[in-house]
């Protein structure tokens, strides 16, 4: 295990309209905010998504299992920024659904907004974490 133990900075608020991707519109908010470490809460509904709900392979490295969601529906979802070599990336899962069925997983496959979504991202202040590269898994994991 790593940890590090931060204080929360600034609290930032936004609202992503309709048809606005959820990683290009919140990476971009942390690019020009200059967030590096963040916990980020979303709400509102999603138009479509492309979510990953597990790993379709685990070995020798994971490949995901997209399965994708054709709205309008209702969403949720708890996530962080943290950066990588070329900035800061959200990494967030969400609860999706409407009425003929709800999906778990991570919306990594684009994700866009039905009408309107809701985004408050919370500042973490003194710590020091990277999105690294895990030759074991092929994915950039979080350091501390």
């Amino acid at each position: 295990m790593e940890y590090a133990v931060g204080k929360t900075g600034r609290v930032i608020a936004a609202r992503l309209f309709e048809g606005e991707d959820l990683y290009e519109y919140i990476e971009e908010i942390a690019r020009k905010e200059n967030v590096k470490s963040a916990a980020v809460l979303i709400t509102g509904g999603f138009r479509k998504a492309s979510v990953v709900v597990g790993p379709k392979v685990e070995k020798p490295k994971i490949v995901g299992n997209f399965k994708d969601f054709a709205g309008p529906g209702e969403v949720l979802g708890v996530g962080t920024i943290y950066c990588d070599d070329e900035g800061p990336k959200l990494h967030i899962h969400t609860a999706i659904g409407k009425e003929s069925g709800v999906m778990v997983g991570c919306p990594r496959g684009g994700a866009k907004t039905f009408l309107i979504l809701e985004v408050t991202i919370i500042e973490i202040e003194g710590i020091e974490a990277a999105r690294k590269l895990d030759e074991q898994t092929g994915f950039k994991l979080l350091r501390l």
